[in-house]
C-alpha cells in the first residue's frame, strides 16, 4: 500500500496474536468480530429471509489484516456501505478518525448502538454514499447502479467531503467496482487509498485508480508497473 504495503497474507487473522497491538486491544478487535457475525446471522434470519437484502457480512479478518498497515496518527477513514458497523467501529479501534455511510436506517441504528455501547468513538451517518450530483458514465454506457440504493447523500449530514478521506473502504457486489473507482477519481483525494473487499480476491488496494496491492486466495500480490 504505496511503497509501504506489507503484503500480508491472507490466513484468517487472530487479532490476539498479533504481536504489534496492546494486548488489550487485541482482545476488543476479536471480540468485536465476533460479534459482529452474530449481528449478521440475527440480521440475515430476521430479515433475509423473506426479502432480498443487499448486507452481507464482510471477512472481517481479512478486512483488519487489510486495515493494519495504513495505521497513523489522525488518518481519516469512511466506510461506504458501513451496515452493522465492525468495520467502521474496528477502524476507530486502530487509530483512525471513522466514519461509516449507511442507507438502510435499522442498519444505522444497529451501528449507533453498538459503538455508543464499546464507547467507540466511530460516527455514523445515514444516507447515500454518492455524492449529491454524482452520475456514473462508464464508458459502455451502462450507468446502472448494481445493488447500490437512492437516497440523500450522507456527506451533507456528515458535514465532510470525500477528498477529506484518507482512506475509503467498501464491500462492494461484483460489478459495482468501476462505480467506485469512477467516485474515488472524482471526488476523493488524489493520495487517498481505495481498499474494496471482494469475495474472491480478498482486498484489493487502490490509489489513483490503479490496483497497487492485493491480498487474494493465492497470497499477496503487488502488480508491476
Amino acid at each position: 500500500m504505496e511503497s509501504g504495503f506489507n503484503g500480508m497474507g491472507t490466513a484468517p487473522v487472530d487479532p490476539r496474536a498479533t504481536p504489534e497491538m496492546d494486548p488489550a486491544l487485541r482482545i476488543r478487535l476479536a471480540d468485536l468480530c465476533e460479534e459482529g457475525w452474530d449481528i449478521w446471522d440475527r440480521f440475515d434470519r430476521s430479515t433475509g429471509v423473506e426479502n432480498f437484502h443487499p448486507f452481507v457480512a464482510a471477512d472481517y479478518d481479512v478486512v483488519l489484516k487489510a486495515l493494519l498497515p495504513f495505521r497513523a496518527p489522525g488518518l481519516k477513514f469512511l466506510e461506504w456501505g458501513s451496515a452493522s458497523g465492525i468495520i467502521t467501529i474496528m477502524a476507530d479501534l486502530l487509530g483512525f478518525q471513522a466514519f461509516g455511510i449507511e442507507l438502510d436506517p435499522e442498519l444505522v441504528r444497529i451501528a449507533r448502538t453498538l459503538a455508543l455501547r464499546l464507547d467507540s468513538g466511530a460516527t455514523f451517518t445515514e444516507g447515500s454514499f454518492l455524492p449529491q450530483g454524482y452520475r456514473f458514465r462508464p464508458p459502455d454506457g451502462d450507468g446502472r447502479l448494481g445493488t447500490i440504493g437512492h437516497g440523500p447523500s450522507g456527506y451533507i449530514q456528515m458535514g465532510r467531503h470525500l477528498d477529506e478521506f484518507d482512506l475509503v473502504f467498501a464491500f462492494p457486489w461484483g460489478g459495482e467496482e468501476p462505480l467506485m473507482l469512477d467516485l474515488i477519481r472524482a471526488y476523493g483525494r488524489p493520495d487517498a487509498h481505495l481498499l474494496l473487499h471482494t469475495v474472491n480476491d480478498g482486498v484489493r488496494v487502490y490509489r489513483e485508480g490503479r490496483l497497487i496491492g492485493e491480498n487474494g486466495p493465492a497470497g499477496p500480490r503487488i502488480p508491476k508497473g
